[in-house]
């Protein structure tokens, strides 16, 4: 199994440690010496503040934002997780953004799945509603190419909450909210699901290459890969 640890997730116990001290030492200081507390303290106390939370919030993170084992690709998320099977993956790349005459790419990988309802059918509606509400900024960036003079289909703006798949099956609330999402951002990119760079452990066309490769051969992938990691040790 291949563990993949985010970059923004990293760090958060020494963002922990260099702020407590750094506050500890700034108050200890001020109390020690005469007069007020000056300009420059304030500004240290708020950096070191400043630290203590962003460490926390790191901290609040899964370890491992991705697993890939030779069957299955499984995204952490504080409030949940999803799974992908292998045969349900069809490829993977870059969704990009018309912006003039230019194409300006998203930073995120994009999946394209083989079957909707079977990723629905795993899916909570708990980190559903989460990462509709973290990712809405990248789908909006794909929105705004189709709503050149600011008028864009309501559906789009608004997920509605009922879905039927295309076995027929129905879903409501969240998670027909998701999939709505996902049809959408099909129509417009090309894919369902979005990987942001921020739970990646390496760039955004690298990780899309190394997803494209898990499915060709995930056995020669996951030794490759391993086998690296091994050597950086």
């Amino acid at each position: 199994m291949l563990e993949i640890r985010a970059q923004a997730s990293r760090h958060g116990f020494e963002c922990l440690i260099v702020g407590g001290f750094g506050l500890i030492f700034i108050m200890l200081f001020n109390l020690l010496r005469p007069g007020t507390i000056s300009l420059v303290e304030i500004f240290l106390v708020s950096v070191c503040i400043a630290a203590i939370f962003i460490g926390f919030l790191k901290t609040q993170e899964p370890y491992y934002s991705l697993t890939i084992t030779k069957q299955y690709l499984t995204y952490h998320h504080k409030y949940g997780l999803w799974h992908l099977n292998r045969n349900n993956y069809h490829h993977s790349g870059i969704p990009k953004v018309e912006q003039g005459l230019e194409y300006l790419e998203l930073n995120a990988v994009g999946i394209k799945l083989n079957n909707i309802d079977e990723f629905l059918a795993q899916l909570e509606p708990r980190i559903a509603g989460k990462l509709l509400i973290e990712q809405r900024h990248l789908f909006m960036q794909v929105v705004q190419k189709h709503c050149k003079i600011g008028h864009c289909p309501s559906e789009w703006l608004i997920e509605e909450t009922n879905y039927t798949a295309p076995s027929g099956r129905q879903y409501l609330g969240l998670i027909a909210m998701f999939a709505n999402r996902m049809t959408h951002l099909r129509q417009l990119a090309g894919y369902e699901l979005l990987l942001p760079a921020s739970v990646l452990n390496t760039d955004i066309w690298q990780f899309s290459a190394n997803l494209n490769s898990w499915k060709r051969n995930p056995s020669e992938f996951l030794e490759t890969q391993l086998r690296q990691l091994n050597g950086r040790k």
